[in-house]
């Protein structure tokens, strides 16, 4: 078996990737350790940002997305008992829109089964061999017969705990981290959102944020101890908690119900630099983590794929390699930009264990500076509706 390129992974990233290389006509094969239901069962970010979209769209599996998705205008900061609005449009001329991971994910897994290109679901122990020589290829097992792909490059898109960068050896890479001290509890319910726009609200419990997956279904998050668990949190007393975290208006006016969907998700920052080795680059959540906050995990990844998929075009299309020798240096600048935005809002939002009656003025101060600052709400909806790639 060969392929031009091994995709490991089949999230987002290594859909998107496959898409954008067969658009370039770029044969491309996709390893994935768990099964499609597996990977649809994830619940993850909501939240695109409009370059996002255009590669949906370059790939033909945007139809639904603009169908469905909800396209927002503005974010709403809540302190002090008062909502402050953010609008990102009028200080950019961008959108963003609410759509889930889930939808993306399934968007590009049906268009990749209607191109008809090869996907294999439950492989076991997947691993890159040779990626730093001449002869790369990728192996896994498969109803107990090991199976061995060549190709030319592979493409790592399988994840924080994923085989790809665990392969590289510790001297050849370098890895930037940081743990917060806190978690979010998240729940998913059926019952309409209790605002037409996200709601950040910075409160003396704890950071609260009210989002959306359609005007039928809402997600909510308050964040809790990393000690928490799920069974902790009945439903009844997670609506108590948000309301305390909420301004009389939004309190009064949510509407609560059964959850479907329960959990809590650490928060970290995290990259790994660099993230080409030899013919193996590292792609999306696999290079870099960051916390939730600034809604960029999934828009990293695209802006990864993009960046990955130029840079493959031009060396098969055009016989050069200056697009693969940047490749790590260029998405990584955008990595940082977006792992420093997500840090920011992180820290002006949230209560950390050591901010004191100090640290939770000088929040306040940031937060209404931000919100009566005109060039303020420009840098945070800059960077919020996503910087240009």
């Amino acid at each position: 078996m060969r392929t031009k390129v091994a995709i490991i992974g089949a999230g987002p990233a290594g859909l998107l990737l496959g898409q954008l290389l067969h658009n370039y006509g770029i044969d491309n094969f996709i390893l994935e350790r768990q099964s499609p239901d597996y990977v649809l069962g994830r619940i993850r970010a909501g939240l695109l940002e409009e370059g996002t979209v255009a590669l949906l769209d370059q790939v033909g599996a945007g139809v639904r997305a603009h169908a469905e998705g909800l396209v927002h205008e503005g974010i709403e900061l809540a302190f002090s008992g008062r909502r402050h609005r953010i609008d990102m449009k009028a200080a950019t001329g961008k959108t963003v829109m609410i759509y889930g991971q889930t939808e993306v994910t399934l968007d590009l897994m049906n268009a990749r089964k209607a191109a008809g290109l090869d996907t294999v679901y439950e492989a076991k122990d997947v691993r890159p061999h040779d990626f730093d020589g001449s002869h790369p290829r990728v192996t896994w097992v498969r109803d107990g017969v090991t199976h061995t792909l060549d190709c030319d490059f592979i493409a790592g898109c399988d994840g924080f705990h994923g085989v790809s960068r665990a392969s590289v050896p510790a001297s050849a890479i370098e890895e930037f981290e940081r743990v917060y001290p806190f978690g979010w509890l998240g729940i998913l319910s059926e019952t309409p959102p209790v605002s037409h726009e996200l709601i950040y609200s910075n409160h003396a419990l704890g950071f609260a944020l009210c989002t959306m997956r359609s005007m039928k279904r809402s997600r909510y998050y308050v964040q809790c101890s990393l000690d928490d668990h799920v069974d902790q949190w009945p439903d009844d007393r997670f609506w108590d908690e948000l309301k305390r975290r909420l301004d009389q208006e939004a309190a009064d006016s949510l509407v609560t119900g059964p959850s479907i969907e329960k959990s809590i998700a650490p928060l970290r920052s995290f990259v790994a630099e660099p993230m080409r080795f030899g013919k193996m680059f590292l792609c999306g959540d696999a290079a870099h983590i960051v916390p939730p906050t600034g809604a960029k995990g999934l828009n990293l990844a695209a802006s990864d794929a993009h960046y990955l998929s130029s840079a493959l075009r031009e060396f098969y299309d055009e016989k050069s390699s200056a697009g693969i020798d940047a490749y790590s240096a260029k998405a990584l600048a955008r990595v940082w930009k977006a792992v420093r935005f997500s840090w920011w809002m992180t820290s002006m939002l949230h209560k950390f264990p050591d901010t004191g009656a100090i640290g939770a003025r000088i929040q306040l101060a940031e937060l209404d500076y931000v919100t009566q600052s005109q060039a303020a709400m420009s840098s945070l909806s800059e960077n919020y509706v996503g910087l240009p790639f």
